[in-house]
C-alpha cells in the first residue's frame, strides 16, 4: 500500500517538538519499527511526523545513585550491549537482545518499545519486573509514571517518553521468553526481579497486555522457587487472566507462563548467590 500524505517536522529541541506535538494528528518518529509499518498498511494514521531521533538528550544510559537513566532513544542493540544495564538490569538487557532480529534492535528504540501498547512487545514486562518509571515530557512540564501505568494506558497524545528510570539491582533480575515463530513478538514472555521483599513477577503475551502477578508474587513470598512451586502458584490464578489466540488455549498460557517464570527465577536465583 501507497503511504498517505504527511507532513515532516525535524525540531531542533525536545521545546520545538512538544509544540508541534500539540497539532493534531501530529505522531512522534524514532525508530519507527511500528509505526512506518502501520501508515503503510493503513493501520495507523499521522497527519505529520515530527522527527526526534537526532535529539542527543533523548540518548544513551547513565547512573545516578541507586538508579539508570535510560534515554528513549537509545536503540535496543546499544542498550543490550550496555555494561551499566547488563549488570544493574540484567532483564532488561535480556528482553532487548530477545527482541526480533539484529536490523530491528540497531533502529528499534527503548521509548518505541515501551510505548508501543498495540501489541505484545519485550521491554514493558522487563521494566515492569524492575520496578521502572517512565519519564514524560508535555506541555505541563515533565513527569514520572510507573512503567505498569505506561504498559496500561501508553503515551498520552502531545506527550514524548524521554527516558527510562530502573532502579540498579545487580543480578538478581531475568528475562525468559517463548516467540511466536511467524512474528517474533512474545507468544509469552516473563521478567522476574528477586528484592528482599520477594520476588517481583510480571508476564506479557500470555495476558492482555504487560502485567504484574502480584497473586503470583504473594504465593511465592519467602520461596522456594522450585519449577513445583511456581506452577502452583500459577494454577491459582483466574484462568480468564491468560487470553487464547494464535492457536493456544489460556489453560496452555497459563502453564507456559509458569515455565518461563520458574526458569527466570533459577537463573536469577543462581546469579544472586554467585
Amino acid at each position: 500500500m501507497i503511504l498517505a500524505d504527511f507532513d515532516y517536522a525535524r525540531p531542533a529541541s525536545l521545546d520545538e517538538a512538544l509544540t508541534l506535538l500539540a497539532a493534531p494528528g501530529a505522531r512522534v518518529l524514532a525508530g519507527g519499527q511500528s509505526l512506518l509499518p502501520g501508515l503503510r498498511t493503513g493501520a495507523d494514521r499521522a497527519r505529520l511526523l515530527v522527527d526526534v531521533r537526532h535529539l542527543a538528550p533523548l540518548r544513551g544510559v547513565e547512573r545516578a545513585g541507586g538508579e539508570l537513566r535510560i534515554g528513549a532513544l537509545t536503540t535496543l542493540a546499544e542498550l543490550a550491549a550496555d555494561p551499566l544495564v547488563r549488570a544493574g538490569a540484567p532483564e532488561l538487557a535480556a528482553a532487548a537482545r530477545a527482541n526480533g532480529d539484529p536490523q530491528v534492535r540497531n533502529l528499534g528504540t527503548v521509548g518505541g518499545n515501551l510505548a508501543a501498547t498495540e501489541r505484545p512487545t519485550d521491554l514493558p514486562v522487563a521494566a515492569i519486573a524492575a520496578g521502572a518509571r517512565a519519564e514524560l515530557a508535555g506541555p505541563g512540564g515533565t513527569r514520572r509514571v510507573p512503567a505498569e501505568e505506561l504498559a496500561a494506558s501508553g503515551v498520552p497524545a502531545g506527550e514524548v517518553l524521554t527516558a527510562l528510570l530502573v532502579p540498579a539491582a545487580g543480578g538478581a533480575a531475568a528475562f525468559e521468553k517463548t516467540a511466536d515463530r511467524a512474528t517474533r513478538y512474545p507468544l509469552c514472555a516473563a521478567a522476574v526481579r528477586i528484592t528482599p521483599d520477594g520476588p517481583r513477577i510480571a508476564v506479557t503475551g500470555a495476558t492482555p497486555r504487560a502485567l504484574r502477578l502480584r497473586g503470583v508474587e504473594e504465593r511465592l513470598r519467602g520461596g522456594p522457587y522450585t519449577t513445583t512451586e511456581v506452577l502452583a502458584a500459577f494454577r491459582a490464578e483466574p484462568r480468564e487472566l491468560f487470553v487464547p489466540g494464535r492457536g493456544t488455549s489460556a489453560e496452555y498460557l497459563g502453564h507456559l507462563a509458569g515455565v518461563l517464570t520458574a526458569r527466570a527465577l533459577a537463573r536469577a536465583a543462581d546469579h544472586s548467590s554467585a
